[in-house]
């Protein structure tokens, strides 16, 4: 018998108000969105039904009923290794950054194609993107460092025929860039997201996923999985996320006109004091903490602008009006 992997009800409380996965997955409605599904349900000791959250296939399974069931997002898939994400924690992100937005436009939620937003590392799976257009309408532009992951991510858009011309791809050939070569001279967005590589080497990133599939309970293969996999430039950056961050900001006071907000997910409390520091050396204007919460899983995402409030309440009158 599969350990429990304890996704019950109380795990889902604390996502946004807004987020569509608050209530426990309905196992018919996604089986009924996608068959495939079927194979991988299973009765915990809870006598609850679940999937194997340890087991990378049926992740990505349970991945692709959920896009396809709440996103409309009909023919989804990735290679194998590459980052599966999950999906209600990506969900409260897209709906914080829509409050965030929506803090400087008199408490309105944007929506349409006005509204650009840059997702940093898209990935092979472009899941803020595909939550993004389905909920707000927001146009994106996706950018990421792998060749096959942009691949991967164009050929999901390709196959939704719901998604054309809402999502950009751009390919960033400089590793050691966030926001150049990406952006276009000239070019304005409204925010841009980001879920920063956490670990500080690939040593890193696999003894981090051996320690989740523990957690998860499946020591039986006695083999590292990740079971969200990852690629190495998923996973890892030198000197981790806040080392990451620190270049995003650090480019992002390059663009203080040209992005209303930026904005990234930090995963590790302890990188909070060395990125605050940092965002007083660049004189941002105003920044954000917004915490958030998946079960046990605490995180946060920092929210930095450049920009006043007035100049705040001004972009938001003339770009989206």
């Amino acid at each position: 018998m599969k350990k429990s992997t304890g996704h019950h009800s109380l795990e889902k409380e604390n996502l946004h108000p807004r987020n569509r996965h608050r209530t426990p997955y309905d196992f018919d409605q996604l089986i009924a969105a996608c068959k495939e599904l079927k194979s991988c349900v299973y009765i915990n000791e809870h006598g609850v039904r679940s999937i194997d959250f340890s087991d990378p296939g049926a992740v990505k399974i349970l991945n692709k009923a959920l896009l396809k069931r709440f996103y409309d997002v009909s023919d989804w898939n990735i290679p194998e290794g590459y980052l599966c994400p999950a999906i209600p924690g990506r969900a409260d992100y897209i709906h914080y950054a829509a409050d965030l937005l929506s803090s400087c436009n008199n408490g309105v939620l944007p929506e349409g194609g006005k509204i650009k937003v840059l997702d940093v590392g898209t990935g092979a799976s472009c899941v803020y993107p595909l939550i993004g257009v389905k909920e707000y309408n927001w146009n994106f532009i996706g950018s990421d460092t792998d060749q096959v992951a942009v691949a991967s991510a164009q050929r999901i858009i390709q196959s939704n025929p719901a998604l054309a011309g809402k999502i950009e791809l751009r390919l960033q050939d400089d590793p050691n860039a966030i926001f150049k070569n990406v952006l276009k001279p000239g070019e304005v967005i409204d925010m841009s997201v980001c879920n920063p590589p956490f670990h500080p080497s690939a040593e890193a990133a696999a003894a981090g996923s051996e320690r989740k599939v523990r957690n998860l309970g499946d020591s039986s293969s006695g083999k590292p999985i990740l079971n969200f996999g990852g690629q190495n430039n998923e996973l890892w950056f030198k000197g981790g996320e806040a080392s990451f961050i620190y270049y995003m900001i650090m480019e992002s006071a390059q663009l203080k006109e040209k992005c209303l907000w930026f904005t990234s997910l930090v995963s590790r409390k302890e990188s909070l004091a060395g990125i605050y520091k940092t965002l007083e050396k660049v004189e941002a204007a105003e920044v954000r903490t917004i915490n958030t919460s998946q079960g046990q899983k605490k995180s946060r995402i920092v929210a930095w602008s450049f920009l006043g409030a007035d100049q705040q309440k001004r972009w938001c009158k003339e770009r989206w009006k």
